[in-house]
């Protein structure tokens, strides 16, 4: 006969929620100060196969202007912008770190 723990099932349910939670708002906040930084990622396109539309490079160089234009227009100060990127690093510290206390749990709890 199985015999099911479901408070331990309850426990890693909500343990695994509140952990990716706490991953996805803290790469989320980081993404959004980065921006409010003036340092919008603009990722270079990838050949793919023909599965997947990849921008071309004029679409690219727009993206980046538009960024570069956006950050010109930034209402911040440049002490705001150095707080906002480093709240931005804190926040994806913060992710990180999460993550490897979640892979340090799952290797090294017996």
């Amino acid at each position: 006969m199985i015999v099911i723990n479901w408070l331990a099932f309850v426990q890693v349910f909500v343990a695994a929620f509140i952990s990716a939670t706490i991953v996805v708002a803290a790469y989320a906040t980081g993404l959004r100060l980065l921006v409010r930084a003036g340092r919008a990622p603009v990722v270079a396109p990838a050949e793919f196969t023909d599965a997947i539309t990849v921008i071309s490079e004029k679409e690219a160089r727009k993206a980046e202007k538009a960024a570069a234009k956006a950050a010109k227009r930034s209402p911040l100060t440049d002490g705001q912008k150095r707080m906002a990127l480093v709240g931005a690093y804190l926040s994806f510290g913060v992710a990180g770190a999460a993550v490897a206390g979640g892979l340090l749990l799952i290797i090294f709890n017996h």
